[in-house]
Parts: structure tokens; sequence; C-alpha cells
């Protein structure tokens, strides 16, 4: 099968103006089902990959005949779930495949997930060739946590993935369950927890499982001094230093090294001693007096005492809410702290209560701005804004997929130095013509085909970029593009013949 890049590397100019039309929102139910049935490869995937779908269109996607095109609706982010449940049960196993694999988004939000009885025939009835890690992510929160007690036994396998954190009365369920492969399951992942089977099975060169172990695992005394006086690899001291499992005295020890991410990576520990926090906190290393900074054992007055420096230029990205949600006396505190990284660790919070929402949205630090615009779902449009337009790093796009991402106005931003904050126009429902104009020429190629979509493009314009390869196809996405262009575009297809109905 062609990937979807050389499906539409391959596209000519009038499929990639089909294309364009397939996104329109101004196509009407009729054109979208014409180019369902008639139109190129390229044109159905995005038709039923790209966008929301009318009832009529999702319907005879579901029951198209090429297997391609309902696998495109199979990762289709912008439909309900339930019209993506409805191919659960497709006669090819490549539409399942690709079902089960999931959408593929830009929205670090993630997607909305599928219903749970969809996710539960998947599971048990699929192979697992057709199952991956993925499904986790199109799984319900409520679904997540009933998988180790589920009534079905293989959603119990599945369960046994969070075997560390779950109570442990659960646990042992498991442990003892009625089904083989859920008590194999939850034994193999008991034995990480057990150091003489780790040092049996530990690889004695640099791995992949090595380091997994190391990190993770309950280690043994002999497995620590090997690491300590014999490492197989440069790095294994700093990554015992965060193990859970690490010995008293090592901990003690390794607060002393040589090496300062070694000491950085222990001044996160919690059950470092008094001694050992205050030596920290004077550390020649800035970056480990930080990291002991936000240490909770300290009072307010003694974390102001520590001389620390936050930076401003680290990523400040969405995270995925706990399915545990965090103590909420626990996330005031750290609101309401003078410490830049611990009101950071509040922002992230998706629960986060209506005061102190306002509190943080005028917070002094960057980062605890952008953190509240990257997570909050009620983070106010003149936040979104301000973060999109002082945080130039990694994720900022996010903040434009945010439902309360304001429109009015932004084509102040037209003249912008920066390209992304130019594009900002063509989300301004009242961008003069001439702006809209003058920016399809901009030197950036993202902002010329931003507002080549805007609806206030004058006619003649538009119509003249129709016949641009590059933007042609953002041409034919215009929601002003005339009925007669509609459908002068759709005479060209070819008529496919139907199958005949018996």
């Amino acid at each position: 099968m062609p990937t979807p890049d050389q499906i539409w590397n391959e596209a000519d100019l009038p499929t990639r103006r089909l294309a364009g039309l397939a996104l329109n929102p101004s196509a009407p139910e009729e054109i979208l089902l014409r180019l369902l049935a008639d139109a190129p490869l390229a044109v159905r995937m995005v038709l039923c990959r790209d966008r929301d779908l009318p009832e009529a269109v999702a319907d005879a996607a579901v029951a198209h005949p090429d297997r391609y095109t309902r696998s495109f609706l199979a990762r289709n982010p912008h439909v309900d779930p339930a019209v993506r449940a409805r191919l659960v049960d497709d006669p090819d196993w490549f539409v399942r495949a690709h079902l089960a694999d999931g959408p593929r988004t830009a929205d670090p939000v993630g997607l909305r997930p599928l219903p749970d009885e969809t996710v539960v025939r998947m599971i048990t009835t699929y192979s697992g060739d057709d199952l991956g890690f993925s499904l986790h992510g199109q799984m319900s929160a409520a679904l997540r946590r009933a998988l180790p007690t589920h009534p079905v036994a293989r959603l119990r396998v599945w369960g046994t993935g969070s075997f560390g954190s779950l109570p442990a009365a659960t646990r042992a369920a498991l442990l003892a369950d009625p089904d083989d492969e859920v008590r194999e399951s939850a034994l193999r992942h008991l034995r990480h927890e057990d150091p003489a089977w780790v040092e049996s099975t530990l690889p004695a060169h640099p791995s992949h499982a090595r380091t997994g172990a190391l990190l993770h695992d309950a280690l043994s005394r002999a497995v620590v001094d090997r690491v300590l006086t014999d490492p197989a690899g440069p790095d294994e001291r700093a990554m015992i230093a965060g193990n859970p499992s690490l010995p008293a005295d090592v901990v003690v020890l390794l607060a002393g090294d040589a090496d300062p991410e070694v000491r950085e990576r222990i001044a996160h520990r919690a059950d470092l001693g008094p001694a050992e926090r205050r030596a920290l906190a004077e550390d020649p290393d800035p970056r480990v007096r930080l990291a002991v900074s936000a240490h909770a054992a300290w009072s307010e007055e003694e974390r102001a005492r520590i001389d620390y420096a936050v930076p401003q230029d680290e990523l400040f990205l969405y995270c995925p809410p706990p399915l545990t949600p965090r103590d909420p006396d626990a996330v005031r505190r750290d609101a309401l702290s003078a410490h830049p990284l611990l009101r950071r660790r509040a922002a992230r919070d998706h629960t986060l209560p209506p005061d102190l929402l306002e509190r943080l949205a005028a917070d002094d630090d960057l980062g605890v701005r952008v953190l509240l615009a990257q997570n909050h779902p009620d983070a106010p449009p003149a936040l979104l804004l301000r973060a999109f337009l002082e945080y130039t790093g990694s994720g900022r796009e996010d903040l434009l997929l945010r439902p309360r991402f304001p429109a009015d106005g932004l084509s102040v931003h037209a003249d912008d130095a920066d390209p992304a904050v130019r594009a900002l126009t063509a989300r301004d429902p009242g961008a003069a013509p001439g702006t809209v104009e003058r920016l399809t020429r901009d030197p950036d190629p993202s902002v010329r085909a931003a507002l080549t979509r805007h609806p206030n493009l004058p006619q003649d314009r538009l119509t003249e970029l129709l016949d641009d390869e590059e933007l042609a196809h953002h041409a034919a996405a215009n929601p002003a593009l005339t009925a007669d262009t509609i459908g002068r575009l759709v005479a060209a297809l070819p008529v496919r013949p139907r199958p005949a109905v018996p």
C-alpha cells in the first residue's frame, strides 16, 4: 500500500483542488458524497481523515467498498468516536488494525476515547498483532481504572500493566486470579520487585533492559555495589540515583558524588535526609541547588534562603492528567508557594479551582503562565494569546488548538516580525480583505497557506490561487468559494460505475 505521503505527492493539481474542496466547510453534502464516490484516493484520504463529516457522508464512508478509504476514516480524529467504532467488525484486518492504532493528531490533549464496549470488543476479539500500546490512548479514564478488576479476564491482563501502582488487595487478587494468563502476567510484573530475580536477569552490558532495571526495578545490594565500583556504563551512578530501592547509606554517599548530574538526581529524592539537603542547598552547581530547592521537606522560609535560579528557556508542554488526581491541598500549597517550580507544578493541574486559576494566570513567571495555558481547560482567552505571543519553544502551536483561543482582533499582528504571529490574522473574522490578500504573498509559506483559506480573501485573488501549484489546495478549501466554482471543480470528475443492485 502507498503511504499517505506518497498518495499526496503523486496527486496532480486538479486532484489537489478537489482535496481542498473536500475540506471546505461550505461544500454541500451532495458534493462531499460525490467526492467520496468518484474522486481519486488522495481526495478520499483527505475527506475521510482530515475533517468532521455529516452523518450521510460518514454512513457512506463506513460502507465504502475500498478498504483504504475506510482505513482513513478509522484514523480520523475529527469525527465522533462512535463513527470510528462502527468499523470495529470491519471485514478487512487492514481497517481493524488502523482502528486499533488510532488517529494521528497534533493535539497533545489526545483523542476522544472510543466507546468502552468497542475497546472491550477489540481486546477480546482482535489478534495480538492488531493491538498495540496506542489502544491505551483510546480508552476512557474510567475503563483504564477498571482494567485490573474487570470481569473479562483479557482486560485484567491489560490491567496488570500498572501492577506496581495498584493497591495491595488488587495486586493480591491478580496474583491469585482464576485465569492462567492473568496470574502469569501479574507474576511477570511482580518479579521486577524481587531484587534476587532482577540480579539474576540483569544484562551484563549496557542495553535498554539494563537501563530500565537500574532506573526502576528493585536492586539487590550486590547490584548497587557493582554499579558503584565497576559500572558497565558511564551514566549508571546517575541511573540508580533515582531508584526507589536505593539503600539509605547509598543515598548519603551519592549526595556527595563528584558528578553534579548524580547529585542533581539525588536532590529529588523524597527520602533525602536533612544533612544531605543542607549540603546540596549549598552545592557549587546551580542545577543541584535548583533541584533541592523544590524539595517538599523545606518550609517556605528555608527554601527562600537557597541561592537558586529558575531557567525560562525550558519546554512548557501539555501534561496528561494522572488517573489518580493530586491531593487538592498539596496543589494549593504549590500554587501559593514563592518558588516558581512549585507554582509550575500546580499550573499543570487540570482541576485547579477558579481562584488559583485567576492567581496563576497573572503569575510573573513565564513557565507558570504557559503551563497553565497548555493544561487548564478553562484557561482565559487572554492568557492563551499572551502565552502564544511570549513563548516560542516546542509545543507553542498546541495553544492554537485550545477551544478558547481568541479570534477577534488578531489582525493587529499582521505585520509582526514572527511569521507564526502574523499567521494569527487568519483566525480573525474581521481581517480586512486587503490585509488578507497581502499576506497570501507573505515570504513565509505557512502564512501564505493560512491566509489563502480566509473567507475575506477577494474573489479575484482566490480564483488566481486556484491555479497556484503551492496554494491551490488551500484556495479550494476557502469557504468563500462560489457555487459556480465548486461546480466547475467537480464537473471534471469521472463518473465511476456503481455496483449493480440485486
